[in-house]
């Protein structure tokens, strides 16, 4: 006890601790004054050591002068580099006693352990959700200030979250890293992935309440929801014509711009719909996926499948106008209506 007294001499008179030099005692007691007296004469924030606000200073300067010799990425703050060695390291020196997770810096062991806790002490101001780490709530935040700072420097398309951005980042660079391990696809984003394997799982945990029709994505049970409501919130700024779904826009602009971007690599017809060229590849695949259960006729198209069950139901939906026949399909229909505008 009295060596450490010698080592450290200088003793704080509010907590007890000690110190080897007098200058460290005095900028340790203003943790209990509350006395910041360096400023950023920048942003006006306020530090109790000089140290400190000259680090402050470079969020503002842009500098980062520590230099990982592994990858060549810079930091501001040596401690940040020697937090990021340990990704190149692999090092992970900070456990979680729950469960055994183990993390290279224990910043993120803290924020794991609200997993474990259910803390979430970082609230929203404008619509009160909670998150457990600052960082989710401030990558919130810009839901409600529609803040999109990171932009993409090939098209300029601009981004919320960097995450987003470096996904995006794959459409230019065609890079598609994760591959289903069922048929050999391969997406830009896991998230794509993840909603591939549902095809072949055939899991749909997404019901309407309406109709009690099941989907595999949760998005496409939202455009789905549409055609109950009957709502059409995009609409097309050349003709006025709307529709359901936004991707339905898009693909209806083509017809002004004549765009045909997808094309056959068999006979070289171009079309302004992926949809259309898969359709379109069944005439040089001789492919009818789509059989009848009365009959056992097979269609290339679903649409094909549909028409020809009219014929074992006897349905005619279709009405003229003019008599009141009925047909079952629209191209008698309108052969039919030849007879009323024919001059006598």
């Amino acid at each position: 006890m009295q060596a450490n007294m010698k080592a450290k001499p200088h003793s704080c008179e509010v907590c007890g601790s000690s110190f080897a030099l007098k200058s460290t005692l005095l900028n340790h007691r203003k943790t209990h004054t509350g006395d910041k007296p360096h400023s950023c004469e920048v942003c006006g924030s306020s530090f109790v050591r000089k140290s400190n606000m000259l680090r402050h200073i470079q969020t503002h300067t842009g500098e980062k002068p520590h230099f990982c010799d592994t990858c060549g990425s810079s930091f501001a703050r040596k401690s940040h580099l020697l937090s990021h060695m340990k990704t190149h390291t692999g090092e992970k020196p900070h456990s979680c006693e729950v469960c055994g997770s183990s993390f290279a810096q224990k910043s993120t062991l803290l924020c794991h352990m609200k997993t474990h806790t259910g803390e979430k002490p970082h609230s929203c101001e404008v619509c009160g959700s909670s998150f457990a780490i600052k960082s989710s709530l401030l990558s919130h935040i810009k839901t409600h200030t529609g803040e999109k700072s990171h932009s993409c420097e090939v098209c300029g398309v601009s981004f919320a979250w960097k995450s987003g951005l470096l996904s995006h980042m794959k459409t230019h660079t065609g890079e598609k890293p994760h591959s289903c391990e069922v048929c050999g696809f391969s997406f830009a984003r896991k998230s794509h992935l993840l909603h591939h394997m549902k095809t072949h799982t055939g899991e749909k945990p997404h019901s309407c309440e309406m109709c009690c029709s099941a989907f595999a994505l949760k998005s496409t049970l939202l455009k789905h929801m549409t055609t109950h409501t009957g709502e059409k919130p995009h609409s097309c700024e050349v003709c006025g014509v709307s529709f359901a779904w936004k991707s339905s826009l898009l693909s209806h602009m083509k017809t002004h711009t004549g765009e045909k971007p997808h094309s056959c690599e068999v006979c070289g017809s171009s079309f302004a719909r992926k949809s259309n060229l898969l359709s379109h590849m069944k005439t040089h695949t001789g492919e009818k996926p789509h059989s009848c259960e009365v009959c056992g006729s097979t269609f290339a198209w679903k649409s094909n499948l549909l028409s020809h069950m009219k014929t074992h139901t006897g349905e005619k939906p279709l009405s003229c106008g003019v008599c009141g026949s009925s047909f079952a399909w629209k191209s008698i229909l309108l052969n039919h209506m030849k007879i009323h505008t024919r001059r006598p």
